[in-house]
């Protein structure tokens, strides 16, 4: 007489298998979401840099827009600027307390919800809206 599986030994075994996927799969989630807040953190930290530089050779005057730091001098951060690990189709953000000369400015990350913004005032007071993250 052969020795095989029953239908039921098989139905337990797929359960068990679904229950520890179904376990598993938010924890992994949860490091994707941590590996993506560290990644903006690093490439926030250098866009901080690059805008500090760019501030320091241009007459303590702030870029107008980030896409400005990929032709200055020094370049920093290369020619073409990092995409926000949260919308990877476009790069991290930036404001100004709009006063002239700008004497605030703010590079953020849309944060986890994708969504997010953040503003400065005159007074250099943040703002962040919608879950804006890792705000330099």
């Amino acid at each position: 007489m052969k020795k095989s599986f029953t239908i039921i030994e098989l139905l337990i075994v797929i359960a068990l298998i679904a229950i520890l996927v179904g376990l598993t799969l938010p924890r992994f989630r949860g490091m994707v979401e941590e590996g993506n807040i560290a990644k903006a953190k690093g490439e926030l930290r250098t866009l901080q840099i690059a805008v500090e530089s760019y501030y320091i050779h241009n007459n303590n005057t702030y870029p107008a827009t980030l896409a400005s730091l990929t032709s200055a001098t020094p370049n920093i951060i290369g020619s073409t600027l990092p995409n926000d690990p949260f919308n990877g189709t476009s790069n991290y953000g930036a404001a100004t307390d709009g006063a002239s000369p700008v004497k605030y400015y703010v590079i953020y990350s849309v944060g986890p919800g994708g969504n997010g913004s953040a503003t400065v005032s005159t007074a250099g007071v943040v703002t962040e809206t919608n879950g804006a993250s890792c705000i330099y």
